[in-house]
Formats: structure tokens, sequence, C-alpha cells
């Protein structure tokens, strides 16, 4: 599977497992969260994705159980996590209210949080997960800056932020942020042009898609982008899935949709979507049923 480079020390398979539901199984032993994981492996799919607030702050610790249980596997993987979203439930069921805290206290805490719980000695590449409108960026950068220099973190980048979120985090920083997870797909297309995608395309930092499948609803909409989609996947011999997920990897700004299901055979498949040969027209097809009119 083709890899994209994000610095010198980090490189991510295209696609990125997203291990936010991975808490919801019915099964969340160690043997059932390994075998997810290798069914990942073993299509090229390395890099797995999570964050301390995911399954309400228990997520990494079911993926610590499985690393505690079979540590070889840890080599063979980059772990991304996030933090800075306190919401009132498990760790912080007591929070009068949800709210963003960047932090150095947080981020420190959230990121010893994560390294036990998830039983590693360093996380890959660290996410802030929302903008947080209260940051004092001078310190919320330093103490990013500190946590790479300490070794328990390899890179830093954000999610959802704009791109004026990101220029006044990286203003504050001597590390160069390395990405932006930003939500992408046929339903949530408005990044294409508004700036956000442009943005990162320019300055070359590889964007991460969260819900690339519009959080599951690209594969029942019996509309014209489900009927598109059909027609695409009757021609290559994969499901739908596999061409909503073609459609968001043709784009040039090397988009790296995060793709997140608990079925072990929906798994075996996510990297069927390079079979499909997305071309520009077959793209604005179905750009065109997602805008509901045709581009001006």
């Amino acid at each position: 599977m083709e890899r994209i480079r994000f610095s010198d020390t980090l490189d991510l398979s295209r696609i990125v497992y997203g291990m936010w539901r991975v808490a919801d199984d019915t099964d969340t032993s160690a043997a059932h969260v390994t075998a997810k994981i290798n069914a990942c492996l073993e299509q090229g799919i390395t890099s797995f994705d999570q964050a301390d607030i995911y399954g309400e702050y228990t997520a990494e610790a079911v993926l610590g159980t499985a690393l505690r249980g079979a540590s070889s596997l840890r080599d063979q993987m980059q772990i991304i996590t996030k933090c800075d979203i306190v919401a009132p439930c498990g760790n912080y069921s007591d929070a009068p209210v949800k709210y963003y805290d960047t932090s150095a206290a947080h981020l420190n805490a959230s990121v010893d949080a994560s390294l036990s719980n998830m039983a590693i000695d360093h996380i890959d590449l660290l996410l802030i997960h929302r903008p947080d409108p209260f940051m004092d960026h001078h310190e919320t950068g330093a103490a990013l800056d500190a946590l790479v220099a300490s070794g328990k973190v390899g890179n830093i980048g954000v999610s959802n932020f704009k791109p004026w979120d990101w220029d006044l985090l990286q203003s504050g920083m001597t590390n160069k942020l390395v990405t932006n997870q930003l939500e992408v797909s046929l339903a949530a297309h408005e990044g294409l042009v508004n700036g956000d995608i442009a943005f990162h395309q320019k300055n070359a930092q590889p964007i991460m898609a969260w819900s690339p499948l519009g959080g599951g609803a690209l594969m029942t909409q019996n509309d014209e982008i489900g009927g598109i989609l059909d027609i695409v996947a009757h021609e290559y011999g994969v499901d739908r899935s596999a061409v909503a997920v073609a459609w968001v990897l043709a784009h040039p700004a090397k988009i790296l949709p995060v793709m997140g299901t608990n079925n072990l055979a929906r798994i075996a498949k996510i990297s069927e979507a390079f079979k499909v040969k997305m071309d520009r027209q077959t793209w604005y097809r179905l750009y065109t049923a997602a805008l509901g009119r045709e581009v001006a």
C-alpha cells in the first residue's frame, strides 16, 4: 500500500484504521482486537487512529489490552491519538460542562494517560482534537514542543482546525504541525471549496479524512449519489464503500481516509478502494450528485 510522508520521522499508510468504535463492539477481548489489527496489517494498513475520548475514554485501554498480549504488534504500527476534549462522562463524569482544554497541565496529563492506557512508550502522532477558543497558543505550543523533546510524542498535528487556527498554534511552536484531520466525504465536501483543503494542499501538508463514508449514510442512500455509487461499484466488483473511499483517495491533495468498522469481514475489504480507477469525469459525476446541482 502507498505510504505518505508526514515528516522525517513519520510516514503513514494511505488508509488509516479508525478505532473510535472499538470499545462499542460486543467483543472487546484482546484476541478480537488483535484480529482486527492483523486484518489491517495484512493489507498494508499500519496506521491506527485513536482519541482519549473515544468510547467515553475507554477505547485506548481496549487497544492497550491487545498490545499487552501481543507486544510485537507495536513495532508494525503507527499510533495516532487525540486530546483536549473534556466531556462529562467516563474519567470526567464530574465535569460541569463539555469544554476544550489545551493547557499544558491537561496536555501532559492526557499524554501520560494515553501512553499508560495503550501500553506504549510513545505516540507517533498526537492531534489536538478540536480548536480551543480559549487557547493560549504560547503555552500550548511550548507544551507540545516539550512533549516531542521528551520522546513521548513523535509528531504533532491537529483535527478540525481552520487555517487561522492552524496558523495561530503554529506561531507558538518550534516543531512543525504535520497534518489536519478534517471531515471529508461525498456527504461533507465543503472543505473542497471553502479553503480548508486548499490551504494544506498549497503547503504540501497531508490531510486525514474522518468519516469518509458520511457516518455510514452513503451506504444506504437511495438517491442519485447512491445510484452512481452502485453503478461504479458494479463495474469494479466492489461495494459502495470502496467507491466512496476511492473518491476521497483520488483528490490530488493526497487525503488519507480514516476507516472505522468493527466487522472483520469489512475490515478485510477496506483496501478494495484501490481497485477503483476514479477518473475526472467519474469524480465529477459523484461530486455533482453530492452538490445536488451542476457545477457553476
